[in-house]
């Protein structure tokens, strides 16, 4: 693999060398389900990366569908959000009865367009939900000016964007809630997981009880007879996370940071390297927001061709994911009025950009794009 001891791939998955003890402590202790290490995870995830009231659940989906819960979306609401997303964030929204509304998004960004989210905005919106994609956070600003003169809620998708900042500000400490996964394949992994941040403590709370089934354990202590006392008045969820899952993400948390810097570093020489190549565009990096560079993305011309030259050079590329809008289960299917939508999914792809990236194979692989398709 032109003098690279290991295969480039799309997506990796970081393990902390002290993973390994950390986890094996808890099996050895056979206690494994949801106890000390989920909340020194979610104390550790507040100290690290400036999250607010975090609570941690067994996914990024659980995380969107515990905020929707908690944030009253019931059936008949409606709740704009972008195509360019991932079948989770619309399936949440499904789930609770609700009618999910697709706003187009910016071409050079991927990132939904407030203008069009305004123009969307009908009696029944109850709800905005936001996705950072590839890690670039939203324009944050101009979408909590038109949720305060709506009175919505505002829901953040940061299944890519975890430590990333918009305006000096970490992503999960600004909207009403933020919704992070720790899938195998993200920036930070407790195997699969998720968590909610809420601006809130109210709403923490609410999501904290749904996420086992509605009963608040720390007022719910167990009789005489061995059962907890509890009279359930809502409807709630398995969606808690155990300890062992909090445990590798407690190995793996700590050098998130440094690993977000080492990304960065990555995603500059990719640009200062692929500036100038006919036929590709970067898309914008604004200077008032920092990402967490879970992707990079580019726009391409013959994208196939470009795929293929890639792939002959043993570089993998992938377009992530296209508008969700034509999966029959969210309405009539491609939305032609989605026009910056449409264009997005004809020329959007993405490079290689994971921890295992060097500067070697960063430059490799500018070198084979550099070379044509």
């Amino acid at each position: 693999m032109k003098n690279f001891s290991t295969p480039i791939t799309f997506f990796d998955t970081y393990i902390d060398t002290s993973a390994k003890d950390r986890v094996g402590a808890v099996l050895e202790s056979e206690r494994l389900s949801e106890g000390v290490l989920v909340r020194e995870f979610e104390t550790a995830l507040a100290e690290t990366l400036g999250l607010l009231n975090p609570i941690a659940v067994n996914s990024g989906t659980s995380a969107l569908h515990l905020a929707l819960v908690a944030a009253g979306v019931t059936a008949g609401d409606e709740v704009i959000l972008p195509a360019q997303t991932f079948v989770a964030s619309g399936l949440t929204i499904v789930q609770q009865g609700a009618v999910p509304v697709f706003a187009d998004i910016n071409y050079s960004t991927g990132n939904v367009d407030p203008e069009s989210v305004r123009a969307h905005i009908t009696p029944r919106t109850k709800a905005i939900m936001v996705v950072h994609w590839g890690g670039l956070p939203v324009d944050l600003d101009e979408i909590h000016a038109i949720a305060k003169e709506h009175g919505l809620i505002v829901i953040e998708d940061a299944a890519h964007a975890i430590g990333a900042t918009y305006k000096g500000r970490p992503i999960g400490s600004i909207s009403d809630f933020t919704c992070f996964s720790f899938q195998a394949i993200k920036h930070l992994t407790t195997g699969d997981g998720g968590a909610v941040a809420s601006l809130s403590p109210e709403h923490a709370n609410t999501v904290r009880t749904l996420r086992w089934f509605g009963i608040d354990r720390a007022k719910a202590a167990p009789s005489n007879l061995g059962e907890r006392i509890y009279n359930l008045e809502t409807l709630g969820f398995k969606y808690h996370l155990n300890d062992y899952a909090a445990a590798l993400g407690l190995a793996n948390l700590p050098s998130l940071p440094e690993r977000i810097v080492k990304r960065n570093a990555i995603a500059l020489r990719y640009r200062e390297g692929l500036q100038h190549v006919p036929g590709l565009t970067l898309f914008d990096a604004p200077t008032d927001r920092t990402s967490s560079h879970w992707l990079f993305p580019l726009h391409v011309e013959k994208r196939d061709n470009f795929i293929q030259a890639l792939q002959s050079a043993d570089v993998p590329s992938s377009v992530v994911h296209v508008g969700i809008d034509r999966n029959a289960i969210f309405g009539a299917g491609v939305r032609e009025d989605l026009v910056k939508q449409r264009t997005f999914d004809a020329t959007q792809i993405h490079i290689p950009m994971h921890d295992r990236i060097t500067p070697d194979v960063a430059d490799y692989i500018i070198d084979v794009i550099k070379k044509g398709w």
